[in-house]
């Protein structure tokens, strides 16, 4: 029997009929919601306006809470957010850093700020309150959640130090939560008393949370718990006219990522957060995410790519993502036997 015949034969039936048109349905829905996504991923990577921020209440004297603020991502989006008009509260662990930020932004944008300085890995309760300390009163409408912390050099799961352990979980996930519950009510209360303005919290996830990454598993699976944390989150307080977002990011230069030269796919942390506030509510690269942004275009098109190919928690983006850290391990310890050397000659 030839194939036409065969088809020919599966036709003649209902069953066969009503698989036929089910396919076909299908393929069209599958087909048509591809076609819609790339569209939005194109309107929202290099089309529509950069986000407003007097919906947060910039120029207006609210402010914006940063934490890992003194260098880095943390330092530009203090910047970024002051030069929109947000009044700026800068947190990190480095007193001297903070003032000099503090200084600088206060000179260049005439808004005000306030500096919060400790160690975020110790989890003190005195931590927190020196956050409702200085925000007692303020009208706070946006926090960034950005602290964080990486392993040193990628490691085998077993191999990894427990004080790395420990400081990468109590910082990214534990920490996070603390700091937002403390925040959190300040913005509701900011936003009773204004009922025209929105409140906002971002906070900074990775792509070694969007992809399961091996080597890296302490830290991949610390930033896929704010994943779904920051998610369920946004649906909880969207209601109460608060945005949540994850961004999304690939590599940056930064002092936690050692790069120091940008390229294609690894921008400073300068465009890295421009690319993000001026993105809010869109969702990038993340098109199959809620609440979800991978705002810089190269690293928008790398998930977009993946997502809709092989699959973010597929084997071959496991694999992939395993044998390229297994390599940066391989180097990095090459580079630090041989730095060992040179100090013993």
């Amino acid at each position: 029997m030839s194939i036409a015949e065969y088809f020919s034969s599966i036709t003649q039936s209902k069953l066969g009929q009503s698989l036929l048109v089910g396919s076909v349905l299908i393929g069209v829905f599958k087909i048509t919601t591809f076609s819609l996504s790339v569209v939005s991923l194109v309107f929202d990577l290099f089309i529509l306006p950069a986000t407003n921020y007097s919906k947060y209440g910039a120029k207006k004297g609210n402010w914006a809470v940063i934490t890992g603020a003194s260098d880095g991502l943390g330092k530009e989006y203090a910047l970024q957010l002051a030069a929109k008009g947000l009044n700026i509260v800068l947190i990190s662990r480095t007193q001297s850093k903070l003032e000099l930020l503090a200084t600088d932004i206060e000179s260049k944008y005439k808004v005000s700020t306030k500096i919060i300085a400790f160690d975020a890995s110790t989890d003190e309760d005195e931590n927190y309150l020196k956050i409702s300390n200085a925000i007692d009163g303020l009208p706070v409408t946006v926090l960034i959640n950005n602290v964080g912390q990486s392993h040193s050099i990628p490691v085998p799961f077993v191999e990894t130090e427990l004080k790395e352990l420990t400081d990468i979980v109590t910082i990214n996930n534990l920490v996070t939560l603390k700091i937002t519950q403390t925040v959190l009510p300040v913005i509701k209360q900011t936003l009773n008393q204004d009922k025209k303005i929105r409140g906002l919290i971002l906070t900074m996830g990775s792509f070694g949370g969007l992809f399961p990454t091996a080597y890296l598993a302490t830290y991949s699976g610390s930033k896929a718990f704010l994943q779904n944390w920051s998610n369920a989150l946004a649906g909880e307080l969207a209601p109460e006219k608060i945005d949540v977002e994850l961004v999304l990011s690939y590599l940056v230069t930064s002092a936690m990522s050692k790069i120091k030269r940008p390229s294609l796919l690894i921008p400073n942390a300068k465009n890295f957060v421009k690319s993000a506030i001026n993105s809010v509510g869109y969702r990038g690269g993340a098109q199959e995410r809620f609440a979800t942004n991978t705002p810089y275009w190269t690293h928008a098109l790398m998930h977009f790519a993946v997502a809709n190919s092989v699959g973010i928690y597929s084997k071959i983006a496991n694999t992939i993502n395993f044998n390229m850290h297994k390599s940066i391990r391989v180097r990095a310890l090459k580079k630090a036997a041989r730095l060992a050397n040179e100090k013993k000659d």
